[in-house]
């Protein structure tokens, strides 16, 4: 399990892992038939005979913090996160300049929030969908205008009141939403003006169909906005024995 660590004396931080122990592996012409060779390392153990006498304390995430301009999936970026000791709350800068060098965590001084950039519909996946499902097929001119009575309807909303769909979108900065309710029972009554018959009841399943899960979620998109502040004076804590902070034992 993850651990936060913060050092009260100087504010480094260090994320202990289940990795910290393993080896690293050098390239050794010389050395084995495989090339290879095993380079003992312990981090944590450097960590803490760097901050020996040092008071260190757990920092627990706050659950949602999380912001990046670039995809979770990208290696190389700078992030930004909360965690709190249950007293303070700290904004954390997670970054790495290189593919091969280890993360690292610092301290910022401010905050951050999201701020709402724009909602948009699926409209490509949509019109996929349209094609796919509905029997008898749609003309190009009945898709046109069901996206733009989805897209008009958009203009009115106001994301707060929308359901977040959790675990949709691969960017930090993407938020997929469902309509709710009201803005459900909106479509569906203006759908009556484009479609008649069987296909207004093939519309009204394909609506319901799709409206929690699927091409009709709303995707929001915001950006980040950092506010630095001038960093705290800090008062010095007085140094303890690491033995006595419960969060570094070692097993």
């Amino acid at each position: 399990m993850n651990q936060l660590i913060r050092c009260k004396n100087c504010d480094d931080l260090f994320m202990k892992t289940p990795f910290d122990q393993l080896p690293e592996y050098e390239w050794d012409p010389h050395h084995t038939p495989e090339n290879f060779r095993s380079l003992a390392r312990d981090d944590f153990q450097d960590f803490l005979n760097h901050h020996q006498g040092h008071q260190l304390e757990h920092l627990k995430i706050i659950e949602d913090s999380f912001a990046s301009e670039k995809p979770y999936s990208e290696p190389l970026k700078t992030s930004f996160f909360k965690a709190t000791n249950g007293k303070e709350i700290f904004v954390i800068k997670k970054f790495r300049e290189k593919i091969d060098e280890p993360l690292k965590y610092q301290l910022v001084s401010g905050d951050f929030s999201l701020k709402l950039a724009g909602i948009e519909i699926q409209a490509e996946e949509i019109s996929r969908q349209l094609k796919k499902e509905m029997i008898p097929p749609l003309s190009q001119t009945q898709i046109d205008a069901f996206l733009k009575l989805y897209h008009h309807l958009v203009k009115t909303i106001n994301i707060q009141e929308c359901t977040r769909v959790q675990d949709e979108a691969s960017h930090p900065l993407e938020v997929y939403y469902a309509i709710n309710e009201v803005h459900l029972m909106y479509l569906l009554r203006n759908c009556h003006h484009i479609f008649k018959g069987e296909q207004y009841l093939a519309i009204e399943a394909f609506i319901y169909r799709h409206k929690d899960d699927g091409v009709l979620l709303l995707k929001a998109s915001f950006n980040i906005h950092l506010t630095e502040t001038a960093k705290k004076k800090k008062v010095a804590s007085p140094s303890l024995p690491l033995k006595k902070e419960k969060i570094i034992e070692k097993k």
